[in-house]
């Protein structure tokens, strides 16, 4: 294909930046905005702790699998055309989710959402490189572009809570049609065609791979976490395992692979990756709990809950916006160490958490933890893509989102099954039926149902019951984040030792740095002969 480029004074690239950013900024909010619908969903569908976790994770699950797929499928048939594609059918797909009648039809619209998120995730840097060929241009873009994938955080509960006082809970899916549809619309006329001239053949064995091992992996861990150890558990765990194994051997023998595994040989570029996931578990997963405990326990209304979680995407974007300047003005190591370790004090701090704290010391911690995942998220992705050769920018960059969607769902999963391995345990109070204490026991909303339908005093004892055990849960769940935070913080001091963000440790290209110092987007959005 001849190369494609769009000059310098070219008009209409930065309207077309906006529609890239409108549809990282809906990919964003559709992973958060489902924390507040859970409870009315949970009315409706009526679905066990298992599935709630389930309708949570799996499509952050589903596109951290196919991430780095669907990032090689659009260096092949063209970003343009895989991300308009992907837009309707994200578009489409939410209409079995907004009127989902049971649970099990709910987790099939969310998974399939998520490949359609996968589509729409890789193409956009790409084609923000392909629109800004000037350097100083493009890393304002790129910049821009991270901030709204972040501010999503922040859109997500909040639009959600609107919705949610003035609609039924499908309102929050529906809102993705009029916005893919401007999507697509402006995005045919504006973004350019870009793809790689020679990317060599696409594997589908290693995207079946990636995908099983993924998937595998988190569901064995999870249930894991939840159950104990048990055949489920171990079968899918194994078989996830063997999966990645398979998925890393094949890479080793294919001319042209889906990721070059090699990347992970570089000491900086893996303790990058290791602070990215996990700087991303324990945010994603304290902001999904917080969001029922402050409905559920605090008995907040949806708008005024998802208000009162802003403070972390207000830090996130603030210091991922300086993250950079403070790394060179310092070093990489003490911004990305410091931003662990005040997530994890953060965390820290909720172990001592209680059904009447004030909302003066939540949202202080909100903010601590906003600003020290902003500090690190950011500059390890930096870090990421200045690791390697610019020739493997778009592998990097692949690597630095599948990191921060696995940590999205490994923390919904890991923590969340902490909370409901502790909630499960806890005790009836006498008078309760049956049938309405195993509701109770499978979910906080679960409870508050039951006890809306019991006498008074016996309801209250049930819903004051429940809450307590759900705090209790949150607590351990938040001790649980604080000590993988602050154990990670004391790894990356050890391994970030003389890392810069530009050119790493040693002499790689620097362009590889100014094209992503925010988390990024996929596999094909680096050096591509075209994208120059």
């Amino acid at each position: 294909m001849a190369r494609v480029h769009v000059e310098q004074g070219a008009p209409g690239r930065w309207l077309a930046l906006a529609v890239l950013v409108l549809a990282v900024l809906l990919v964003g909010v559709d992973a958060t905005v489902l924390g507040l619908a859970t409870p009315f969903l949970s009315q409706d569908l009526r679905p066990s702790g298992t599935e709630l976790l389930w309708i949570g994770d799996v499509y952050s699950f589903v596109i951290a699998g196919l991430l780095v797929s669907m990032g090689s499928l659009g260096d092949r048939i063209g970003r343009k055309k895989l991300l308009l594609s992907g837009a309707v059918a994200f578009g489409a797909l939410s209409l079995p989710a907004a009127y989902a009648s049971s649970p099990g039809m709910m987790i099939l619209a969310r998974a399939l959402m998520g490949v359609a998120g996968a589509t729409l995730m890789p193409s956009t840097l790409a084609l923000i490189r392909n629109l800004f060929p000037d350097s100083r241009e493009r890393s304002l873009a790129v910049g821009i572009w991270g901030a709204m994938a972040s501010a999503g955080a922040a859109v997500g509960p909040v639009a959600g809570g609107f919705l949610l006082e003035h609609f039924w809970w499908g309102s929050v899916f529906l809102i993705n049609l009029p916005v893919m549809a401007v999507l697509v619309a402006v995005g045919g006329k504006l973004l350019p065609e870009s793809r790689n001239p020679a990317p060599g053949p696409w594997d589908l064995p290693s995207v079946g791979l990636s995908l099983i091992g993924v998937i595998g992996v988190v569901y064995g861990v999870k249930e894991l976490a939840a159950h104990g150890m048990g055949g489920d558990s171990a079968v899918a765990g194994a078989v996830g395992a063997l999966a990645l194994a398979g998925f890393v051997r094949r890479q080793l023998t294919l001319r042209a692979p889906l990721l070059d595994v090699r990347l992970f040989r570089h000491r900086g570029f893996s303790a990058a990756v290791m602070a990215d996931l996990l700087t991303i578990l324990g945010l994603s997963g304290l902001v999904f709990f917080l969001s029922q405990f402050l409905q559920l326990v605090q008995l907040r209304k949806p708008l005024e809950a998802g208000l009162a979680e802003l403070p972390a995407a207000v830090g996130a974007v603030a210091a991922g916006l300086v993250a950079g300047a403070a790394a060179r003005r310092w070093s990489v190591r003490l911004v990305v160490t410091g931003g662990l370790a005040a997530v994890g004090l953060a965390l820290a701090a909720l172990t001592l958490l209680g059904a009447g704290t004030g909302y003066p010391v939540l949202g202080a911690v909100l903010l601590v933890v906003g600003i020290g995942a902003g500090l690190s998220f950011t500059v390890t992705a930096d870090v990421i893509l200045s690791s390697v050769d610019g020739e493997q920018a778009g592998a990097a960059a692949g690597v630095s989102e599948t990191a921060y969607e696995l940590g999205a769902a490994l923390g919904i999963a890991l923590l969340g099954s902490v909370v409901t391995g502790v909630y499960r345990d806890f005790t009836t109070p006498a008078g309760v039926p049956d049938a309405v204490a195993a509701a109770a026991h499978e979910s906080l909303s679960g409870a508050a149902e039951g006890a809306a339908g019991l006498p008074d005093g016996v309801g209250a004892a049930l819903l004051s019951s429940a809450q307590e055990a759900f705090v209790d849960g949150l607590r351990l769940a938040s001790g649980v984040g604080a000590a993988v935070l602050l154990a990670t913080a004391a790894g990356a001091c050890f391994l970030l030792r003389g890392q810069r963000l530009d050119g790493g440790t040693g002499a790689h290209d620097a362009d590889a740095h100014r094209a992503g110092p925010h988390r990024t987007a996929a596999h094909g959005a680096g050096a591509d002969a075209n994208t120059h």
